[in-house]
């Protein structure tokens, strides 16, 4: 916790955590999957807190029991682990906290910082309409807000609401967002303990906060508007005990699709889980494109985490909001695919394959099959030839071209290869060029029918990578199964 302060002193702002040890926390809400906005807001909290050498903390808030699930917490936890994004220490989940939060709001009560207040729901909906009516923004104007406490009715129901300034301003100077400055008139009296005694989120979070040391406060913008109602909870305890300051704080803009607008499903903002696992992305390529997203080093496009530490600085994030594009997502990841250990990809590409697959032939053939490939689905369909069973399916552009001709050369081919001792890429190269040349024909004329032959496609790896690949047995039965019969072939 941290202290130093006395009683009625001002409490420090941000700027006082200068020299102290950085502690950053990323707290969602676990109503669903961990969407591309949240796991941003994660990076660039871990980022902050490594560039410092400080803390970077979780904090799971469950406060909203209807809409909290343990599906939901898993996936947070299980996508924040696979972005190696995990917690420095063990999370804290908010809802267990329920009874300090409920003991700061009594503190606020005892202290006149906070007041019961007994307007009831339907005098409220009555105020609201007038206010509606007259055109005017509707305002908590509760006549309990200076009552003796000692009048305070002894039976009926009531919320606890904070005492907000009424006159003055608020600033603020955010380190991505700069000055802000709000007028005390359009705070209201908010609610930190409902009728039921529950406290709400906007105690919560500044009293968990303080309790975990928080000294950055990276969120999205669209929590800009609680810093004020929560600056008024910080304040306050500070006039009672002293020792919380408020804490720095640093506003992301939120994501939007490549349209402009906000970002949704339609434009692929799925969970992290699925770009994971419907999409084939790696954790690497994920973290690095999120990063770029609102964050930037001159031209630098590839940055891996180590110097992403060392450049990262929030004061650097953008004050408008980026645009998510999911071909750009894509091709970064095919970066990230050729720069992989080809056991790795082997063994993620594996799960996504059916029937009996080599571990070994996978990982031999990762150099070749991941060339081209954007994503961990196009290398297991770029690797699925070499499992396929005979007779080899044929799609229609490679079915296509196995005509009758083509099928008399791959008889000669075939001939031709079961005489090659040497089996090596280099050797097989030689062998076709040789053949074509002796037959007047352009390589490709060999090359388009074999490789329809030997993986049922007219796309694949270097066709010499693919004999290999299969082996002289393998490739010797794929060609027969499609060649002329040899009284055709003479």
């Amino acid at each position: 916790m941290a202290s130093g302060t006395k009683p009625g002193e001002e409490a420090p702002t941000g700027a006082a955590w200068a020299d102290r040890p950085v502690v950053t926390r990323f707290a969602p809400s676990p109503t669903g999957y961990l969407h591309i906005g949240g796991a941003r807001t994660a990076l660039f909290n871990w980022l902050f807190a490594r560039h410092h050498r400080g803390t970077y903390l979780l904090r799971i808030e469950d406060t909203d029991r209807a809409r909290s699930t343990e599906p939901a917490i898993a996936a947070i936890f299980d996508g924040l682990e696979w972005l190696g994004l995990g917690g420095d220490e063990p999370a804290v989940f908010q809802f267990t906290r329920s009874e300090r939060h409920t003991a700061v709001a009594h503190q606020l009560l005892a202290a006149g910082h906070a007041y019961r207040c007994y307007l009831t729901q339907d005098q409220l909906a009555e105020r609201r309409a007038a206010a509606q009516a007259e055109r005017r923004p509707f305002r908590i104007e509760s006549e309990w807000r200076d009552v003796d406490p000692a009048s305070w009715p002894a039976d009926a129901t009531y919320v606890v609401r904070m005492k907000s300034p009424r006159d003055g301003a608020t600033t603020i100077e955010d380190l991505v967002q700069g000055t802000v400055t709000v007028q005390n008139a359009e705070l209201d009296d908010f609610v930190i303990l409902r009728s039921d005694g529950t406290p709400t989120y906007m105690l919560a979070v500044v009293v968990d906060d303080h309790d975990m040391g928080v000294t950055h406060v990276i969120r999205g913008d669209d929590h800009l508007n609680n810093v004020f109602r929560q600056l008024v909870i910080l304040r306050a305890m500070h006039a009672v005990e002293g020792g919380w300051p408020d804490p720095a704080y640093a506003h992301v803009p939120l994501i939007h699709g490549a349209d402009g607008a906000k970002l949704s499903k339609r434009h692929g903002a799925l969970g992290v889980d699925a770009y994971r696992d419907e999409l084939g992305i790696l954790p690497e390529a994920m973290v690095n494109y999120l990063l770029r997203l609102g964050w930037g080093h001159g031209d630098d496009e590839i940055i891996d985490r180590q110097q992403a530490v060392a450049w990262f600085d929030i004061a650097d994030v953008g004050k408008g909001p980026s645009r998510f594009d999911l071909a750009k997502l894509q091709n970064l990841n095919g970066h990230y695919l050729r720069e992989a250990d080809d056991a790795r990809l082997a063994e993620l590409v594996a799960t996504r394959m059916t029937g009996n697959v080599s571990l070994r032939l996978l990982t031999a053939a990762m150099p070749v099959v991941k060339v081209r490939a954007k994503d961990l689905n196009e290398l297991a369909a770029g690797a699925a030839f070499l499992f396929a069973v005979r007779p080899l399916a044929i799609d229609e552009k490679a079915a296509a071209l196995l005509t009758a001709e083509a099928r008399v050369l791959l008889a000669r081919i075939g001939d031709a290869l079961a005489a090659n001792a040497d089996w090596t890429s280099a050797a097989l190269e030689a062998n076709l060029k040789a053949l074509a040349a002796d037959w007047g024909l352009g390589l490709g004329k060999l090359a388009q029918p074999l490789r329809a032959a030997l993986t049922g496609q007219t796309t694949s790896p270097g066709i010499f990578d693919v004999l290999v690949l299969l082996g002289r047995d393998e490739s010797l039965a794929r060609i027969a199964a499609q060649a002329a019969p040899a009284e055709q072939a003479r």
